[in-house]
Formats: C-alpha cells, structure tokens, sequence
C-alpha cells in the first residue's frame, strides 16, 4: 500500500516526500480528511531511456546523390514565384 500522508503534511514536506518516495520505491498516498485523495508513484525507467534513444537509428539510413545540390536546380525561382503569386493573391 506504500506511505499514507494527509494533505497538510504533504504540503509542508512535499520535496522531502518525494525523495523518499524515490529511493524506496514505494508508492506515496495523500489523504484529505482521512480518505485517498491522490496516490503518486516513482517512475521507473522504462525500456527508452536518453542513452538508449541517442545513435538508435545509426547505420540504417543511406545517402545517395550530392548533398550540397539540390534535386531540382531551378527550386528556388519556383519557390520565388510562388510566394510572389501568394503576396499578389492576398495583399495585407
């Protein structure tokens, strides 16, 4: 059933509580007038962590082609064009 704590206390020693919540493992339960109100429980690491996320992905993806050019080299006066074409469309 893990720590019951009323409110007040809880309020009073909230960051306290919660480390030793932490360390232990076991779940903290606040009480208002004698009854459950909220039961908070640690988080345990799951099987992502921020080591495991970083370089997951490495080697699967395969570059082909030059990366400095573009696929297609008139892209920018077709972007050009088409926001002159909005601006034209919608004056503010």
């Amino acid at each position: 059933m893990g720590k019951m704590v009323p409110a007040t206390e809880f309020k009073a020693k909230c960051l306290a509580l919660i480390d030793e919540m932490q360390r232990s493992g076991e779940p903290l339960t606040v009480t208002r007038r004698g009854k459950a109100a909220v039961t908070l429980l640690a988080q345990q690491p799951g099987p992502l962590s921020i080591d495991s996320i970083f370089g997951c992905m490495k080697g699967t993806a395969t570059i082909v082609g030059d990366l400095d050019s573009p696929l297609d080299p008139d892209w920018e006066e077709k972007w050009l064009a088409s926001w002159d074409e909005q601006m034209r469309d919608d004056p503010q």
